[in-house]
């Protein structure tokens, strides 16, 4: 593709030297170079805890999660994000004790919490043990294994863990280190994140960033809609990217996917809402493919029936929702979702049902 559209590549670690400037400083292409713009996309490192040191060998983020070599017999997995769940229950499948441990009182932190509580249940009755409200101490590894210390989050002794290996997992941290950015005049936020303007401009110009590097969903859908969107942008064309209607997807089994408002926070911001729900067990897809795990949950709008969010979890919940998205896009309501005909039989048929539930007219239940 590279070929195809005669971009040139230049591989090497690069420094940003000041507007239209930069320095590959290792690799086959080392030396300075010119251009009239730079886009910043070097994406995020996996993130740890202090007295958490990881080896990719036995303390391990999702990079070295799936390069074991063997099948670990217990594995402990610290924090109940996205990336946890994925891999804690792949392994899982495979055979291993796992075990989660998370310092909040929840799993998926900022997912609507009734789909999170959901999620959970079906996550024990696949084997999987979890330890809320807890913290990690420390991690020390040997030839052997893995010797954990946690602790009430709230304050208490702390006991040991013992594990074969343990995946860290609690988020991830923008990939800024090296680039020569303090240097250069481009403003970083508390988090550590490049700031940028609407049109994806920093502080320094003609200097542009997208991506994990940015605030904003560390997600690669996201990261794709914001490069497209600056590069339009940096032509002269109209560009633009809607965070309301990027969806999150947990690739579990069953997938979990979430799009737009939770409950909680149309709670928090005062919104008020209405919703209808309905459960894969009654779907005729999910029944004759014996994926009956999980429900559709649509929330519109009391006044306007606008969808303002929609959240999944079943077989193929990552792809369905993209029906939902689209919605969203065109500001539908619930009732257009209801009145739009649904091949039978299909997953999807459950959104339509979960639409007419919002005005309490669902039929297959």
């Amino acid at each position: 593709m590279f070929k195809k559209n005669k971009i040139t590549r230049l591989h090497g670690e690069a420094r940003i030297d000041g507007t239209g400037a930069v320095t590959l400083t290792k690799g086959s292409d080392k030396g300075s170079y010119s251009c009239t713009r730079i886009l910043i996309a070097t994406g995020s490192h996996a993130s740890s805890l202090p007295g958490v040191e990881i080896d990719e060998k036995r303390i391990v983020s999702s990079t070295g999660a799936l390069a074991l070599t063997k099948l670990p017999k217990k594995l402990v997995v610290i924090g109940a994000g996205y990336i946890g769940l994925e891999l804690g229950t792949v392994w899982a499948r495979l055979g291993a004790e796992v075990e989660v441990i998370e310092f909040l009182p929840r799993i998926l932190p900022g997912m609507d919490d009734e789909i999170a509580k959901k999620f959970l249940a079906i996550a024990k009755r696949q084997g999987l043990s979890f330890r809320l409200k807890t913290a990690v101490k420390s991690a020390k590894a040997s030839k052997t294994g893995v010797t954990l210390s946690v602790a009430p989050a709230n304050g208490g002794d702390a006991e040991t863990i013992e594990a074969d290996v343990a995946l860290v997992s609690i988020g991830r941290h923008p990939a800024v280190d090296g680039l020569g950015l303090e240097q250069a005049g481009v403003a970083l936020d508390e988090r550590g994140r490049i700031k940028v303007d609407a049109r994806f401009e920093t502080s320094l110009e003609d200097v542009f960033a997208i991506g994990d590097v940015i605030n904003g969903p560390m997600l690669a859908h996201k990261a794709e809609e914001d490069g497209v969107t600056v590069v339009e942008m940096m032509a002269g064309k109209a560009g633009h990217v809607d965070y309301d209607a990027v969806p999150g997807i947990v690739y579990t089994a069953p997938e979990v996917a979430t799009l737009g408002k939770s409950e909680e926070a149309l709670k928090a911001e005062g919104i008020a809402y209405t919703k209808g729900s309905f459960p894969m067990l009654a779907n005729s897809r999910a029944k004759a493919t014996g994926h009956t795990d999980g429900f559709v949950k649509i929330l519109a709008c009391a006044e306007t029936d606008r969808v303002l969010g929609v959240h999944i979890i079943g077989h193929e919940a990552g792809t369905i929702i993209h029906e939902c998205a689209t919605a969203m896009a065109f500001g539908a309501s619930a009732e257009d979702i209801a009145r739009t005909c649904h091949g039978h039989p299909t997953l999807n048929e459950a959104v339509k049902e979960a639409a007419l539930a919002v005005d309490g007219r669902a039929i297959h239940i």
